[in-house]
């Protein structure tokens, strides 16, 4: 066996030397001459990385950008597209809906911004009420005008529904008795807000039952020219093809001079003139709303002469139109009247502070104006009188005119009808033997409010 040591030397050069140390590595090309090959730096990398790193962060940040443009996108179009408001462009093409120099319907549009400062940033101390669908706040406008400003609730669809149905009704009509619009906001700014004329003697309903209740300001005569300021206001509506829908004491204002104002129209429809009545789920104020509206989901113009009567119950007796204080069957005022008119107790519907006890005249009109609220009252809307009709009744009453002129020019058979109706009342009609309405033909047997009705809500949560 042989054993032995041998040594192998390489001589490296110094380039390779270096080469290796720096995470090279040494090679030779094809003519044996060699070279470093160098590794990739940081620096060298770097546009990799980028490329990578735009590769997945860019699609990803494309499709959050394009989810987020979709939903505002549509949003958008639930408020603004034509389909939405086709509901209500007038058949004049001239006539657009859309918020063209400034103006919506033909009325004047206000910044937010202008309005927030006119309310002192909607204030709590510039409050002036609240309902169902927004707070009213008193302000001043830059030029001087006093306004009342509706701040509604939401910024949803209904609520834009609402408010561009109120700008639309109050665009179309103009009369002394009802509010003035002065301006709106943009349907697509902050807040939905609705600028009216300020009207500074607070509602019917204050001053009947509320923070102003005093019976005896309110007197007789004053009560009697609301009555028939409201009555001339609505029949104005309906002679217009509009239905007000939401006829209370809350939405009559009064002015320093107890001059009457009617107001919100948020709930307000035009009805057209070819059709009997309006299918739509019944919306209103508890104790105002018509029965058979509420029960048929039929609306006509005989539906405001339902609340009417509620509120001429009101101006006589003083009482809100929905106690839950009363007996059950009298929670509601419409019932209550009835069952004291039918059981000849109408001294005790009028107001103590009214003298009537004392005051013949004021007994007279007092109980021909309940009479006349029984009509409105009455379950069927073939029963009610037309707001025309009960205007022209009211004025009769003021005027102490003890029959209709129209009676006298009655032919046989009219009479005896109406001798018979008379035998067959369950009430006693005072001013002489009978207090019936100017050129109505009443029918033969009168069908009373007497089933007990309490709507549980405000309004339905359904809108047509």
């Amino acid at each position: 066996m042989f054993t032995g040591w041998f040594f192998l030397q390489v001589n490296v050069t110094r380039e390779c030397y270096e080469c290796h140390w720096r995470g090279g590595q040494c090679q030779s090309d094809r003519k044996g001459n060699f070279y470093c090959s160098k590794p990739e730096t940081g620096n060298q990398k770097l546009p990799l990385k980028l490329g990578l790193g735009f590769g997945i962060v860019l699609p990803t940040l494309l499709v959050v950008v394009l989810s987020i443009y979709i939903v505002w996108h549509r949003k958008r179009e639930k408020y603004s597209s034509p389909n939405f408001h086709s509901r209500y462009t007038s058949s004049d093409p001239s006539k657009s809906d859309l918020e063209t120099t400034n103006v919506l319907f033909g009325v004047p549009i206000f910044s937010y911004s202008e309005l927030a400062e006119a309310t002192n940033n909607f204030h709590r101390e510039q409050e002036l009420g609240g309902g169902g669908f927004g707070t009213v706040y008193h302000g001043m406008l830059r030029d001087g005008r006093e306004v009342a400003v509706k701040r509604l609730y939401e910024h949803n669809c209904r609520r834009v529904e609402q408010f561009m149905n109120e700008i639309k009704i109050l665009a179309l009509v103009c009369h002394k008795n009802l509010v003035m619009l002065y301006g709106c906001t943009s349907c697509r700014s902050q807040g939905l807000l609705l600028v009216y004329e300020f009207i500074p003697n607070g509602t019917v309903a204050d001053h009947l039952h509320g923070d102003r209740a005093n019976q005896c300001l309110l007197t007789w005569p004053i009560r009697m020219n609301i009555a028939i300021e409201t009555a001339t206001a609505l029949a104005f509506l309906h002679a217009s093809d509009i239905i007000h829908r939401d006829v209370k004491t809350n939405n009559i204002l009064l002015d320093n001079k107890f001059y009457v104002k009617v107001a919100d129209f948020g709930l307000s429809r035009l009805f057209p003139t070819d059709v009997t009545h309006v299918s739509t789920a019944p919306q209103g104020t508890p104790g105002y709303v018509d029965p058979e509206y509420h029960q048929r989901y039929q609306l006509t113009d005989k539906s405001d002469v339902y609340s009417f009567g509620v509120v001429l119950i009101e101006l006589i007796s003083s009482m809100p139109a929905v106690d839950m204080s009363r007996y059950t069957n009298e929670i509601n005022l419409a019932n209550l009247a009835i069952n004291r008119i039918q059981k000849c107790e109408v001294d005790e519907l009028i107001d103590p502070c009214l003298g009537s006890h004392s005051d013949e005249e004021v007994k007279r009109m007092a109980t021909s104006v309940a009479e006349l609220a029984f009509l409105c009252l009455q379950q069927s809307r073939e029963m009610r009188p037309t707001m025309d009709e009960v205007l022209k009744e009211l004025e009769r009453i003021k005027s102490r005119e003890c029959k209709p002129e129209n009676l006298k020019e009655e032919d046989d058979d009219d009479k005896e009808e109406l001798k018979s109706m008379q035998k067959r009342e369950p009430w006693t009609p005072h001013c002489e033997e009978t207090a019936l309405l100017k050129n109505i033909k009443l029918p033969p047997s009168p069908i009373s409010v007497t089933e007990n009705w309490v709507s549980n809500s405000t309004t339905s949560n359904v809108s047509n």
